[in-house]
């Protein structure tokens, strides 16, 4: 994590969420992360499913120089990356894993902004829509910023984030057959061609 917000609210998020895979929205509360509200924003789910602003930050808005209120978070990014952006905030919201991503901000006149995106995830309880907490931040602030809106964002490199994943070998059910070699769980068999074939 680069930026300053991205390592704040990481930071809050983890001690919020304490033993738990992710805290609820209850317990986020914005005045401990009042420095960093200007680059964050609450993503929730409408009745088919597709993320929605529910808050963003100033900055965010700033980003692309209008209100996020009710925008789809998935229309912001361009063609290539919509796929994956959608993979992600489903890994997000059903398997409570954050995500810390590069993203790249394209203005109309082809100005780039490099940026750091994070998505949380946000326990929920019932039929709660609220999924997600994030930050999508730039790296350096440009001098167009605030007066040449972004267009399209495009994903970069990403990195899960969160709670450590204890890997652990799968039992054996049963012995391996006389002859055979087990490599990294499977079981191998010499054969194959016949040699000088």
């Amino acid at each position: 994590m680069k930026h300053a917000s991205t390592q704040s609210l990481f930071a809050y998020w983890d001690v919020q969420r304490g033993e738990r895979l992710a805290p609820e929205r209850s317990d986020i509360d914005p005045g401990a992360i009042r420095h960093v509200l200007g680059d964050t924003f609450v993503l929730a789910v409408d009745f088919v499913e597709e993320h929605r602003f529910r808050l963003a930050g100033t900055k965010v808005c700033a980003l692309f120089c209008r209100e996020l209120k009710d925008v789809s978070f998935t229309q912001l990014w361009n063609e290539k990356s919509r796929a994956s952006i959608g993979d992600l905030l489903t890994i997000v919201s059903e398997e409570a894993i954050g995500v810390v991503a590069g993203a790249t901000g394209r203005a109309q006149d082809g100005s780039d902004m490099e940026l750091e995106l994070l998505l949380l995830p946000l326990a929920r309880r019932g039929h709660a829509r609220v999924r997600a907490l994030g930050v999508l931040a730039p790296l350096a602030i440009p001098y167009w910023m605030g007066t040449n809106p972004i267009v399209e964002l495009e994903l970069g490199a990403l990195r899960h984030v969160g709670p450590e994943v204890e890997i652990t070998d799968a039992p054996r059910i049963m012995a391996s057959p006389e002859g055979a070699k087990v490599r990294h769980g499977f079981v191998v068999y010499d054969g194959g061609r016949e040699q000088g074939a």
